[in-house]
C-alpha cells in the first residue's frame, strides 16, 4: 500500500497521463490503436476559435492521421454529455478551414474518464462508446465514420468492462481515496503513472495546485449542500404555506355550506342561495 495524489484531480490526472508513454499505452488499450507521437499538450486550444464557446482539452496529442483528445472529469456539470459531444464535434469542424472540399484528414478519439458518479444516475457503465456509423434498416452497421466518443466510469468496473480498459479504470478508482495497492499494478506500463502519482515524489508545486483545487472542490461541494439544505426548507415552507392555503379554503367552503343550508331551510331558492354565496349546485346538492 502506498499513499498517492489521487487521479480525481485535474492537475494529477494531467502530470501522470501526459508522459508520452503513459499515454500511448493508455490510448492503446482503450482505443486498440497505436499513435506515434513525441508530445501530449495540456490545456490545449486550437490557434484559431471555432465556433462560439471556446474549447480547451485537458490532454491533447495528434500524429499524422489520428487526434487524440483525453479528458478527466471529476465534479460533474449537468451539461457534460453534450459539453463532451461539443468538443468532439470542434476537433472534426477544426478541420474544415480551407476552401477545399470538406473532408476529415484525422480521425478524432474523445476519451472522457469521469471519476465520479451523477446524482442523476444518468452513467451506469464503466465503458461506453458512441460513434458515427449508420446503421441501415437491416440493422447494418456502416463503418464510414471511424471517429469515436468514449466515456470511461472507473467507479462501476465490473466484469464486463473491457479487459484491455479494466486494469486501467481499477488503478485510477484505487488511486481515488488517495491510497492504492501497488502490488496490483506491476506491469511495466504502469511504472510511470505510479512514480508519477506516488505521494513522496510529488513536486511541490504540484502539490500546491492540488491543494488549490481541493480546496475548490470543497467550496463546490459545500455550495451544492448548502444549495440542497435550502431547496429542501424552501419546499418545507412551500409545503406548510400550501397546506395552509388548502386547509383556509377548506374552511371558508365548510364555512358557506353551512350558511347556505341555513339559507335553504329558512326558504331562500335555489338559485338566491348560489348567486349570494357563489357556491355552485352541485356543491349544494353533494352537501
Amino acid at each position: 500500500m502506498i499513499e498517492v495524489a489521487p487521479l480525481k484531480f485535474g492537475v494529477v490526472f494531467k502530470h501522470a497521463f501526459s508522459q508520452v508513454t503513459v499515454f500511448k499505452n493508455f490510448v492503446k488499450d482503450v482505443i486498440d490503436i497505436d499513435i506515434n507521437i513525441d508530445k501530449v499538450h495540456t490545456e490545449y486550444e486550437y490557434p484559431t476559435q471555432i465556433g462560439f464557446v471556446k474549447s480547451k482539452y485537458d490532454l491533447f496529442a495528434e500524429d499524422v492521421e489520428k487526434r487524440i483528445i483525453v479528458e478527466i472529469q471529476h465534479i460533474k456539470e449537468e451539461d457534460f454529455f453534450d459539453r463532451f459531444l461539443y468538443y468532439h464535434l470542434i476537433s472534426l469542424v477544426e478541420q474544415i478551414g480551407t476552401y477545399q472540399k470538406y473532408q476529415f484528414e484525422k480521425t478524432v478519439y474523445t476519451i472522457v474518464v469521469l471519476t465520479s458518479l451523477p446524482r442523476d444516475k444518468s452513467v451506469q457503465f464503466s465503458c461506453a462508446v458512441s460513434d458515427m456509423s449508420p446503421i441501415d434498416e437491416h440493422g447494418k452497421k456502416h463503418n464510414i465514420y471511424p471517429h469515436r466518443l468514449i466515456f470511461l466510469c472507473p467507479r462501476l468496473v465490473n466484469e464486463d468492462t473491457p479487459v484491455n480498459v479494466k486494469t486501467w479504470l481499477e488503478l485510477i478508482e484505487d488511486s481515488l481515496d488517495g491510497k492504492l495497492e501497488e502490488d496490483k499494478f506491476t506491469a511495466q506500463k504502469f511504472k510511470d503513472i505510479l512514480n508519477a502519482i506516488h505521494q513522496q515524489r510529488i513536486d511541490p508545486a504540484l502539490l500546491a495546485q492540488i491543494k488549490d483545487e481541493a480546496a475548490w472542490e470543497d467550496v463546490k461541494r459545500e455550495e451544492r449542500k448548502e444549495g440542497f439544505e435550502a431547496g429542501v426548507q424552501l419546499g418545507l415552507q412551500q409545503g406548510l404555506q400550501e397546506g395552509e392555503k388548502r386547509g383556509e379554503k377548506q374552511g371558508e367552503r365548510r364555512k358557506a355550506l353551512e350558511t347556505a343550508q341555513k339559507m335553504l331551510s329558512k326558504g331562500f331558492s335555489l338559485k338566491e342561495v348560489v348567486e349570494l354565496t357563489g357556491l355552485s349546485e352541485t356543491d349544494l346538492k353533494e352537501s
